[in-house]
């Protein structure tokens, strides 16, 4: 089973993996630590959006080859890669099915207002789910980037409302 975490900066994402890893014995995949230890450190001031997009891009790639790894001894994997866009997670959505594993989305539809202080609050604790701060633009340009799960996307997911 491939478990799919979505939600916008906030909402519990990584906190929620983390839960369902000890649920189901799964691994978890979290885009934010393989940012972190493989490409933040190269990053300048210069590297806008498209420098993350093509490096998610290549950790991805990696990500699959383990997921499949990963089916093929009966392992769930917990993908908590962002999924901010619709084709994002339609991409995976395709994988899975021409490969004939299960998927199941988990959309964690929470606040801003409740979002933006948990940001704070890790920006500040820098606890256990911390990769990085995430300042006030960077949320708010989340905010327009994500693209909500509706209709027929929400069919048998997983849905936590706050």
């Amino acid at each position: 089973m491939i478990h799919l975490i979505v939600g916008n900066t906030g909402s519990g994402k990584t906190t929620y993996a983390q839960a369902l890893k000890a649920e189901t014995q799964a691994v978890i995949f979290s885009i934010d630590k393989w940012n972190k230890t493989l490409f933040l450190d190269d990053k300048t001031e210069n590297d806008g959006l498209e420098w993350f997009l093509e490096r998610i891009e290549r950790a991805e790639s990696m990500i699959v080859d383990l997921v499949l790894q990963l089916e093929s001894v009966g392992r769930d994997s917990v993908l908590d890669l962002g999924l901010s866009k619709f084709e994002h997670r339609e991409k995976f959505r395709k994988f899975a099915h021409e490969n004939g594993f299960e998927i199941k989305l988990h959309f964690l539809d929470i606040p801003k207002e409740i979002r933006w202080e948990r940001v704070m609050q890790r920006n500040q604790e820098k606890g256990e789910s911390f990769e990085f701060e995430v300042s006030e633009e960077n949320f708010n340009f989340m905010e327009n980037w994500f693209e909500k799960p509706e209709g027929k996307e929400l069919e048998k997911s997983v849905v936590l409302i706050n």
